[in-house]
């Protein structure tokens, strides 16, 4: 907050590019070595558009594909079966986009990687392969063992330019995100969200040769007024240098607090014999009311939304606010403290004593 008082006294907005912006960008670089270059946008949905108009300019093909469920910001391309950002109105495609965008964005289910690879080898005019690496926009849904280098070894046997969208795992999974978590390095990455600590920015990032397509240096146009404005990067700035000085014991805590969470309300859960899972990683969870493994999003559906919305009633009247939708993600941060975490964990009871049979 400091840092950021003291840009705020220096200026808000210069319409010109500044020397932090090279600094936030080198920073990024450094914790994420796949992302050569970078380009700061103020949302995620700006980073993903970007990133889905440059692997066109790139291969100077048209189709994109993306997975059922994941959430990759609110314009045309994406807008399709996409988990919470749709699900919360009940539609595969919001009203007002264009069928003539959306047809070329083409969903296969999370977890399948023989859907993936038969696609791939049908259609010969796909520039993307857009994925969460870990899915948080239809409850959490985890990568099931080598989905993730699955997609990988596919796209770059098709030369498909293999995009991660970062914006929720980057810098919350580890200082490296997803991508450092499990191995694998993606063509480009979109970040935002714990990038600024609350503060509007996001960026785009990956391969120089790709990169090097946006204006003006290339020719895949891409321009905004507030992008890369002095205080949100001072944020950025600020942000990454906390996290990387804590990181030694930030991710070991926001582990051990998450996995001592989800211990205890699984636990309660069995003893009130109430069917549910529970996906977790790293900082983040979601219980959902089903017999069922929940690793797509048909079994996400699956689950007993009456009884996760009694669930997030109960817990906001006993002081524990969560996203309101099954199909969120509930996170942890380093400010939680013990007695939080206890609190939390006894309002779970109550709240699951609401749900139990």
């Amino acid at each position: 907050i400091s840092d950021v008082k003291n840009q705020l006294e220096k200026g808000t907005l210069y319409c010109a590019p500044t020397e932090i912006e090279v600094d936030l960008s080198e920073s990024i670089s450094k914790n994420f070595p796949s992302m050569d270059k970078v380009r700061l946008v103020n949302t995620g949905s700006e980073a993903t558009m970007t990133a889905i108009r440059l692997a066109r300019g790139f291969t100077k093909k048209k189709k994109i594909i993306k997975f059922e469920g994941c959430y990759h910001g609110a314009h045309d391309y994406v807008l399709v079966k996409a988990g919470s950002g749709a699900a919360h109105i009940g539609i595969p495609v919001s009203e007002g986009s264009l069928d003539e965008v959306s047809k070329n964005t083409l969903v296969v289910q999370y977890n399948n990687s023989d859907e993936l690879q038969s696609l791939v080898e049908k259609e010969d005019d796909v520039a993307a392969v857009i994925v969460e690496p870990v899915l948080a926009n239809m409850g959490l849904v985890l990568p099931e063992k080598n989905f993730l280098n699955d997609i990988r070894k596919i796209t770059q046997e098709k030369n498909i330019v293999l995009i991660f969208d970062e914006v929720v795992t980057g810098f919350r999974m580890s200082s490296g995100g997803a991508q450092k978590y499990f191995g694998i390095k993606p063509d480009v990455t979109t970040l935002g969200k714990a990038l600024g600590n609350g503060f509007p920015i996001a960026a785009v990032g990956g391969k120089s040769e790709i990169m090097d397509m946006l204006s003006p240096e290339g020719k895949v146009y891409q321009a905004s007024t507030y992008a890369g404005n002095p205080v949100s990067v001072t944020a950025g700035l600020s942000s990454i240098k906390t996290m990387n000085k804590l990181q030694s014991k930030l991710y070991p805590r926001l582990e051990k607090n998450c996995v001592k969470l989800v211990s205890a309300i699984h636990d309660m859960a069995s003893d009130m014999k109430i069917p549910h899972q529970i996906n977790s990683i790293s900082s983040m969870f979601q219980i959902f009311f089903t017999d069922d493994k929940v690793v797509d999003y048909s079994s996400a559906k699956k689950a007993d939304m009456s009884k996760f919305k009694k669930l997030f009633e109960t817990l906001l009247k006993n002081k524990v606010f969560i996203a309101p939708s099954q199909f969120e993600t509930v996170f942890l941060s380093y400010a939680h403290s013990k007695d939080d975490i206890k609190d939390t964990i006894s309002s779970y009871e109550k709240a699951l004593q609401a749900v139990k049979p």
